[in-house]
């Protein structure tokens, strides 16, 4: 009996493994765009892709056929959005990078425009996931999607009294 639960956790050791060897990296890009951290300075994004595998490993057992990378990837997504509020809502203490290329993006505009156009999840998967109507993906996708095609610009420094007399 025990041999027999060895060999069972032995495979199901060796098959995560290859799992996380094959899906640790996209994941990994996955969770810095949606934290907005530089790629080589993300522990944000590390921490969050290290609770999520650890997540699925905890039910890998009663995946039965589920792919493993949607499972993981929804449960990213879904604890990103939860620590979302608390990490860049009302407290705002992390702040984006500002090298990050969805820096200009709130946390939610984030959220769809990865599942949207980076993973390729459909509009109606994404809406389901957050619990948003399809309508509310739809306008922040668009809103995202026109932010990033024309960030905003850079604020002017404001003219000084003895600057504007000079004019």
């Amino acid at each position: 009996m025990r041999e027999r639960q060895a060999s069972h956790g032995a495979r199901r050791d060796r098959e995560f493994a290859a799992f996380v060897a094959g899906a640790a990296g996209r994941l990994l890009h996955t969770a810095t765009l949606l934290t907005a951290e530089a790629p080589n300075a993300n522990p944000r994004a590390r921490h969050l892709l290290t609770r999520a595998l650890a997540h699925t490993y905890a039910s890998w057992d009663r995946l039965r056929g589920e792919d493993p990378y949607v499972r993981t990837r929804a449960y990213l997504a879904t604890r990103f959005a939860h620590r979302a509020w608390h990490q860049y809502g009302a407290l705002g203490r992390a702040r984006p990078h500002p090298g990050s290329p969805l820096a200009d993006l709130v946390p939610q505009e984030r959220l769809i425009v990865v599942l949207r156009l980076y993973e390729g999840v459909a509009e109606e998967q994404t809406a389901a996931l957050l619990g948003l109507p399809t309508e509310r993906v739809h306008a922040l996708c668009d809103r995202a999607t026109a932010t990033l095609l024309h960030p905003p610009r850079p604020a002017t420094p404001a003219v000084t009294g003895a600057k504007a007399a000079a004019s």
